[in-house]
């Protein structure tokens, strides 16, 4: 044993250097970071952090801002936001509409109004001003181009499904996401309950799937599994840029959005440097930064180039997001279910 008790206190001796070496490090690290004089904005949001993460670290380079993201679900944002309403600890949301909306019910907004946010086309901001449209992704017709090419029957409206009697069909459930379901309110709002219902009654036999997840119709059309998906814009976008062969129909009668914004928190610490990271992202810098990492959504800004380019798209947005109350919309559900069960 005598003979490993030199090796033993070496290697103890060694350890405790480690130990204080590393903690020293850290501490001068932590030291440093505090002394880079970074001023800081803190975002809670319902987003996939990917997503975030890319806007957060171009909006750093750009403002030598710092972002600090806090990834929530929508009743996580919600709830966090009320227990920390009497010492805010977020600044800003970037959130959905639905979100933005409940938020502002529940008083945990502020109106904020700039240059930047004025020339946002009304229907994608709050009439007072508690929060900003940032940009959208509209539901689309993702058309397999091979069925594009080959079919007699082109599909421009929503009653075209129909005319091909062997035509595959991939959409979203609507009982698995709201952007999903708020197609089939927005429909009924625009051409009735009974004309809608009776649609997706006749389209059943033809559904190949009803997806869980929004990006899943895309994909299907993309690889062939069905010829037509009801999908969203930026799904189809990213396997039509992948080289794929899917074509994006715009219904002509128009299709219901889901509108991504941003919202100012009261009592915000950092409210000036939330204001503006919110004009920034009105702009093309944010957008441009999403569409190289292969995120396609629109923008609402009509002076982004971005904008511009699809004004040019046979595109009409249907806007009845609050024609429907919960109970209202659960009831729509239920019909919707009935009608594709053959439920009288």
């Amino acid at each position: 044993m005598r003979r490993y008790l030199p090796l033993l206190l070496i290697s103890f001796f060694l350890l405790i250097l480690l130990v204080t070496g590393t903690t020293y490090l850290a501490g001068y690290a932590g030291s440093k970071g505090n002394k880079s004089g970074l001023e800081t904005v803190t975002v809670y949001t319902t987003l996939p952090l990917e997503q975030v993460a890319i806007i957060a670290q171009e909006y750093e380079k750009t403002a030598n801002v710092r972002v600090n993201i806090t990834p929530l679900t929508d009743r996580e944002l919600i709830n966090r936001l009320i227990a920390e309403s009497l010492q805010p600890q977020a600044d800003l949301i970037l959130t959905h509409r639905k979100t933005l909306k409940q938020a502002r019910s529940s008083a945990l907004l502020v109106p904020y109004q700039s240059e930047y946010t004025d020339i946002i086309p009304s229907k994608f901001q709050d009439t007072d001003g508690y929060w900003v449209g940032l940009w959208y992704d509209p539901i689309v017709f993702a058309v397999n181009q091979d069925y594009y090419q080959a079919t007699t029957q082109q599909t421009a409206n929503w009653s075209d499904l129909l005319l091909d009697d062997k035509v595959r069909v991939g959409m979203t459930d609507f009982l698995a996401a709201d952007a999903a379901a708020n197609l089939l309110y927005t429909l009924v709002a625009a051409n009735g309950e009974e004309q809608t219902l009776n649609l997706f009654k006749k389209l059943h036999p033809h559904i190949v799937q009803y997806a869980k997840f929004l990006a899943t119709p895309a994909r299907m059309a993309s690889m062939g599994e069905v010829d037509i998906g009801i999908a969203v814009h930026s799904e189809t976008m990213r396997y039509a840029k992948d080289g794929f062969p899917v074509q994006i129909v715009y219904p002509e009668g128009g299709s219901s959005y889901l509108l991504t914004g941003a919202g100012l928190v009261r009592g915000a610490k950092q409210a000036e440097q939330a204001k503006h990271f919110i004009d920034w992202l009105t702009q093309d810098a944010p957008q441009m930064v999403m569409t190289q990492h292969k995120f396609y959504f629109l923008p609402t800004n009509p002076e982004t180039k971005l904008y511009r380019e699809y004004a040019k798209k046979p595109m009409k947005l249907l806007d009845h997001h609050d024609m429907y109350s919960p109970e209202q919309q659960r009831r729509l559900l239920d019909k919707w279910v009935q009608a594709r069960l053959g439920i009288k």
